[in-house]
């Protein structure tokens, strides 16, 4: 077999991102407490959209231009992975803990894979299924907190249902960007989609007058968007894709398991949050059935 040096830069961007990814949970939730939703992702797309003009400038020299089919594919990009995905997220952080949104997120590669296979009719392989299965139970305990019957009753609270609206949207979002990626690199992509994404934010957030809100935020509202426009999502997305054209998305989607773990984990030492046995329980199962999910055996080069 085949083998080629990695250096260990690569591994440790990954996971600094899966760091950062877990945090955005805990972030927003302070955030929201002070910034209404649409405010508050138009100024942190902002902060993003600078930084990732900045790296697509320093990559490309340029601003690739885009033909009208790629305009139709990124504007898709834009309102389902952007506008779409951050109403849900901050909104659901009004409602839900920073630990618990982690836990239900933890179910995108799941859901993905689910959708790749019913709706594309991609293959799948008995361990996928059975992933599916244990990752989908996981999220079902932890939305529920172990009482079944308040779903089957209709007493899901907005915030978990809003937290599936993130894992439905991004799950899209990806099989989006595949096309897209065909004739533009995971970074111009990206960039464009943010951009559109930010337009659309900024229309929406006049309903919430941002021009008199944004004077007044405090000095931890500022640190708390710029984490989520610069680290999460600029450079955070921007290291994620490099590792992927680095070792291949096999060997990096296993890092997204940290993603929840360290949502989790930081909800409890900077917001104080306790998550009951059941919800851990269930977060488990998640993770381990995305694990069977997105496993692949190593094939020979």
């Amino acid at each position: 077999m085949l083998t080629s040096y990695v250096s260990p830069t690569v591994y440790l961007k990954l996971i600094a991102t899966t760091i950062f990814w877990g945090a955005t949970w805990v972030v927003a939730h302070i955030l929201v407490e002070e910034v209404p939703p649409f405010t508050a992702s138009f100024v942190r797309f902002a902060i993003a959209v600078a930084a990732l003009a900045w790296f697509v400038w320093d990559k490309e020299g340029r601003f690739p231009p885009l033909t009208r089919h790629q305009m139709g594919t990124v504007f898709w990009l834009g309102f389902i992975g952007v506008f779409l995905y951050n109403y849900f997220f901050l909104t659901a952080m009004q409602h839900i803990t920073a630990g618990r949104g982690a836990l239900v997120i933890a179910l995108n590669p799941v859901l993905t894979a689910l959708v790749a296979w019913l709706w594309f009719k991609e293959g799948i392989t008995a361990r996928k299924l059975l992933g599916i299965v244990v990752a989908l139970s996981g999220c079902l305990l932890v939305i529920s907190k172990g009482r079944f019957e308040e779903i089957l009753n209709g007493g899901l609270g907005i915030g978990e249902l809003l937290a599936i609206g993130c894992v439905v949207t991004w799950a899209f979002y990806t099989f989006i960007g595949r096309y897209a990626t065909r004739t533009l690199s995971p970074l111009v992509a990206t960039f464009y989609a943010c951009l559109v994404g930010c337009v659309m934010l900024g229309v929406a957030s006049i309903s919430e007058a941002p021009w008199t809100l944004v004077g007044h935020f405090s000095t931890k509202a500022w640190f708390s968007l710029l984490f989520l426009g610069f680290f999460a999502t600029a450079l955070g997305g921007t290291w994620f894709t490099d590792a992927v054209k680095e070792i291949g998305a096999t060997r990096t989607a296993p890092f997204i398991n940290l993603t929840p773990i360290s949502g989790v984990l930081l909800g409890a030492l900077v917001l104080e949050e306790r998550l009951d046995r059941v919800v851990l329980i269930g977060g488990a199962l998640t993770i381990f059935g995305v694990m069977l999910t997105v496993y692949q055996k190593k094939q020979k080069r």
